[in-house]
């Protein structure tokens, strides 16, 4: 009796706490309810900007983690997120290439087209033209022969229009035959310097009969199926940060790293302890890092950014890459807003049509809301009513819209910086003493009071390229402090971080020339 008398008290205290709780909720949704939208907003705006904070301690845990994961993707493959893929590139240019080159530079929504004059040492890149070629958006989740096709019929009728003033000094002799440096940005398993297996597609392509195929096979054959002049061969095949590697190599051999930031998010860098079945004659390679598949715990990521990549056409996949390219950065400011707008009403009860349309809101829009610093926001006010469709909006709402953008922004230049630190930390070139030892492998980390600098450092540059990196001033501005932050003061001077524009496609016609099976190819 008296054991079920206790069970029914049990039972009562904990109605009434259940009561009380939803008592408490209830109170305290009320007073939210009694704020103004913008006070509403602002408490969704504090706790999504508390849910992606970059603190120095978070940032250095990151690149940490970075170089740990970047040697277990050495070690073995499939050991880390990043693949770590070989490229086969031992030697890089070294400004004595000569000859006319073609480069075909696949790796976003759009695919660029180049030819390229080089005349040696004395005169370098003589002449250069290209073309730049929307992909459309039904080719992007069709086929890969309805791709490849549309592909190569566009750069067969680019080198069509070749100009006599590109035979000068190279002695073509009227041949048929064209050689092509192929800058393929998704992730593949290479074989060779001219074969490799396509792994994923990303950045919004969806095309699976691709996956498991050798691209270089898929543009021949696609070629083929063209006929006519000219014939192509395919030199070598990289990715856009090897290309814009060697692009910044060919000029200046400090660059040590090839980096993206752009739609997308990647990286590669010359590796002097390689693994011993990757064997070289310099003992040297670069590898390919597919820097945007990166994944740690000490990511700081909110619900918005877990929803985002649930409900991407690659779910899982990339997680770096979605806090750090430039595809989703509009996309997770758009999502934020929508989230205000419905739960703090934020817009008032304007019609949310627009604002729920997925990656309506594309980065560079975003930017310039950004990079307004009017005192009335007339920038931003454009762009929630041109976008949007959001016609009047209060100061106060534009200033929590241009604060989201800011927000969004730091997170993104503040990873990408500890990105670039991650590279460093692997290659000994970070300015600390105690992170890799002399052989490549990664010592134990110490706490960042008992870090030591190293005393003697080389000059490093990273060569960049990409859209968000170039035309961003602001991620520009966060992600170089960043890195400072980061960075012994020896390893910041030393330090260069360097624009390849359209470095990539250059670097690969560059890499053709230093594969070439002509004659009168340089000497690599």
């Amino acid at each position: 009796m008296q054991e079920q008398m206790a069970k029914m008290l049990i039972s009562m205290a904990m109605a009434c706490a259940a009561v009380a709780a939803v008592a408490a909720v209830v109170m305290v949704w009320q007073k939210f309810q009694k704020h103004s939208p913008c006070e509403q907003a602002l408490v969704l705006l504090y706790e999504f900007r508390h849910a992606c904070a970059t603190p120095l301690h978070v940032l250095r845990q990151i690149s940490e983690h970075m170089a740990l994961e970047m040697q277990a993707g050495l070690d073995q493959p499939g050991g880390s997120q990043l693949t770590m893929l070989p490229t086969f590139i031992e030697k890089l240019p070294n400004g004595s290439e000569e000859g006319l080159f073609y480069a075909l530079d696949l790796g976003g929504t759009n695919f660029r087209v180049l030819r390229c004059l080089l005349g040696g040492p004395e005169a370098r890149v003589v002449k250069q033209e290209h073309e730049e070629v929307p992909i459309p958006r039904q080719l992007m989740l069709g086929t890969s022969e309805e791709l490849f096709d549309f592909i190569a019929m566009r750069l067969i009728t680019f080198m069509q229009r070749e100009g006599p003033e590109f035979h000068r000094g190279c002695n073509l002799n009227d041949q048929q035959i064209r050689e092509l440096g192929l800058t393929f940005s998704f992730p593949i398993r290479q074989t060779s310097i001219n074969t490799g297996i396509l792994i994923q597609w990303t950045k919004g392509f969806k095309i699976t009969d691709g996956v498991g195929k050798d691209v270089v096979t898929m543009l021949q054959s696609a070629m083929d199926r063209q006929k006519g002049w000219p014939q192509i061969r395919v030199a070598v095949l990289i990715n856009d940060t090897v290309g814009t590697l060697a692009g910044g190599h060919y000029w200046n051999d400090d660059v040590m790293i090839g980096m993206i930031l752009g739609a997308g998010a990647n990286a590669c860098y010359v590796e002097g302890n390689l693994p011993n079945d990757i064997q070289t004659k310099s003992g040297k390679m670069v590898v390919n890092m597919e820097l945007g598949g990166f994944w740690s715990s000490h990511l700081p990521r909110t619900d918005i950014d877990e929803q985002l990549d649930n409900e991407s056409v690659n779910p899982g996949d990339a997680a770096f890459e979605k806090l750090i390219g430039g595809m989703y950065l509009g996309e997770i400011v758009r999502r934020l807003l929508l989230k205000m707008a419905q739960e703090a009403r934020l817009f008032g009860g304007v019609t949310l049509t627009k604002l729920k349309q997925p990656f309506i809101l594309v980065t560079p829009e975003m930017s310039k809301m950004h990079a307004d610093d009017s005192p009335d926001l007339i920038v931003v006010g454009k762009v929630l009513r041109d976008v949007f469709d959001i016609g009047q909006t209060e100061l106060p709402v534009r200033r929590i819209v241009h604060i989201v953008c800011d927000t969004v922004t730091k997170r993104s230049a503040r990873l990408a910086a500890a990105g670039i630190v991650g590279i460093l930390k692997k290659i000994g070139r970070d300015g600390w003493s105690d992170e890799v030892g002399v052989s490549g492998t990664l010592k134990p980390l110490r706490r960042n009071s008992e870090r030591t600098a190293r005393p003697e450092l080389k000059r490093t540059i990273v060569a960049m390229d990409g859209s968000l990196y170039e035309h961003y001033n602001r991620f520009r501005i966060y992600m170089q402090a960043a890195v400072h932050e980061l960075l012994s003061e020896a390893a910041a001077r030393k330090l260069v971080i360097e624009l390849s524009k359209d470095g990539s496609g250059v670097g690969a016609s560059i890499l053709a020339a230093c594969h070439s099976e002509r004659k009168h190819s340089a000497h690599t």
